[in-house]
């Protein structure tokens, strides 16, 4: 658990309001950041579960599940006969595709260890 914005609000509370209800302020606002209230890492964090069209909390297989089947959807090689803009699309999806499965598999490598 984050503890630094809590330090760091309770001490700027506290210089700039000189008082005791600055600090207090200030550990609120802090903790408000450590928890991530305004979401400005849980957009980053989710955003391969969304590519995928899975939740967060998916099984290994489930996500797995979801990737051969977009990547069956999407794969450049099922469209050989396709126009060139709608292979490019192809193309760019799968990219984004693999890449939202890679960043997951990453992520919960590293929650193991």
């Amino acid at each position: 658990m984050r503890w630094y914005g809590k330090v760091l609000g309770f001490i700027a509370g506290w210089l700039l309001l000189r008082h005791p209800a600055g600090a207090l302020l200030g550990l609120l606002i802090g903790h408000a950041f450590d928890a991530d209230w305004f979401q400005l890492t849980r957009k980053r964090r989710d955003e391969p579960y969304r590519v995928l069209g899975v939740h967060p909390d998916a099984s290994d297989a489930e996500i797995e599940r979801a990737w051969r089947r977009l990547m069956a959807q999407h794969h450049p090689d099922r469209l050989v006969g396709a126009e060139p803009e709608v292979r490019a699309r192809a193309e760019e999806r799968a990219r984004a595709v693999n890449a939202a499965f890679d960043a997951i598999q990453k992520q919960r490598r590293r929650q193991r260890r």
